[in-house]
């Protein structure tokens, strides 16, 4: 073959070869342009399998009050190595229990004003060690507003609301003015959010002075608590409403509680915790207007306090499971069961201190103090008062 004629050869298998790269590129923008349709079904298959991912939960505890009379902090001065107040001891048996929720809720009976010496009945106020160790011990979530929100007047509530603002906590129900009211408290834990609410019925005959820029919630300003709910609810996966209600000493709520829980439910509660009876009071679900099942807890009694009387040594905890589904975009309580909380005390109010009812012994019953105002105290006794008031379907494991 001649140099010519194997040139041309030459330049035909180039062309060739440039004519194959052409239609290779032609197939490959072809296939690219018909992609998008089988990307979009990897796409949708990934967005499918985010919706379906499994429910989330959250576990919520809920205890009552916390009552801090003289002898339960003089007893944590005694104890402390520095001269302030070491309240350790009087929580030790029962720490574990609040850290192990995921949220756990109080209702801070007494006023931590720094500003101002420890106080007790009838206008408390505790040192600011005591909140300290209910951070330390696990608290998330303290209610502030109750029957002694104003035991130390104004200046009292304002100074509590910012030592527990200064905490790394969410507290409800005291605010300093409107400006901070407008932030409704909230946390996230597990992809859940709560909004939280709290408020009270009974001041002791107590208010704010006209014109204070301070809020307290109260039950009687019904138009402020229902738009609270409205706005809780619409920011929110559930609204916890913590609700200082009922008359004191007495297991059967009020015909007004009974009321009260309906209307919170209908306006967006989803749990109500109750406080303020200093004994338990039963538990239900409320049915709202919207078809919701609203768990209430009508009262939990005191979680501590050194009152004198067998019915207010029982104190409850509320253990609530709640569970966001992602299929049907709905956040419920799935699960709610009560427990017992002992206060203990021995001979004249020495050693005052907490225990789940569950570590509880006839042999510490039959030696509390409480059994010289109440000689039928004993494990039966509470146990008793338990079965009595708590429908069975909230007991057990």
């Amino acid at each position: 073959m001649g140099c010519e004629k194997m040139r041309r050869h030459f330049r035909k298998i180039i062309s060739i070869a440039a004519l194959l790269v052409c239609v290779m590129l032609l197939v490959s923008c072809s296939i690219n342009q018909t992609a998008p349709a089988g990307g979009e079904v990897e796409t949708t298959a990934e967005q499918t399998t985010e919706q379906r991912k499994e429910p989330t939960s959250v576990n919520i505890l809920a205890v009552g009050d916390n009552l801090i009379h003289a002898v339960i902090y003089n007893q944590a001065n005694r104890r402390s190595a520095n001269g302030g107040y070491d309240f350790s001891y009087a929580y030790e048996n029962i720490a574990d229990t609040i850290a192990a929720a995921d949220i756990s809720i109080i209702n801070q009976e007494t006023i931590i004003d720094p500003t101002k010496a420890p106080a007790t009945y009838p206008c408390f106020n505790s040192p600011v060690e005591l909140g300290d160790e209910m951070v330390k011990i696990g608290f998330d979530v303290f209610n502030l507003a109750n029957n002694h929100s104003l035991d130390k007047g104004q200046s009292g509530l304002r100074e509590a609301i910012k030592y527990w603002d200064a905490k790394d906590v969410v507290h409800c129900g005291a605010y300093l003015d409107e400006e901070d009211y407008k932030t409704i408290p909230t946390n996230t834990v597990n992809d859940i959010k709560f909004a939280y609410v709290g408020l009270t019925e009974p001041t002791n005959g107590l208010s704010l002075p006209d014109g204070a820029e301070t809020i307290l919630m109260l039950g009687a300003d019904e138009e402020r608590i229902e738009a609270r709910v409205k706005a809780a609810a619409e920011i929110s996966d559930m609204v916890i409403v913590n609700i200082h209600w009922g008359v004191e000493y007495t297991h059967t709520p009020t015909d007004r509680q009974h009321e009260l829980a309906q209307k919170l439910a209908d306006w967006g509660a989803d749990i109500i915790v109750g406080t303020h009876p200093h004994v338990i009071q039963p538990v239900e679900y409320v049915k709202a207007t919207d078809g919701r099942d609203v768990l209430v807890i009508y009262s939990l009694g005191n979680f501590i306090s050194a009152q004198d009387r067998g019915p207010r040594m029982l104190g409850g905890m509320m253990h609530i499971t709640v569970t966001k589904d992602y299929e049907t975009e709905k956040t419920t309580v799935t699960n709610a069961k009560f427990t017992g909380v002992v206060t203990h005390y021995d001979a004249g109010f020495s050693n005052v201190r907490v225990y789940n009812l569950s570590d509880y012994t006839a042999e510490l019953a039959n030696k509390h103090g409480v059994r010289s105002t109440t000689p039928s105290f004993s494990l039966e006794y509470l146990n008793s008062i338990v079965t009595d008031v708590i429908d069975e379907k909230f007991l057990g494991e």
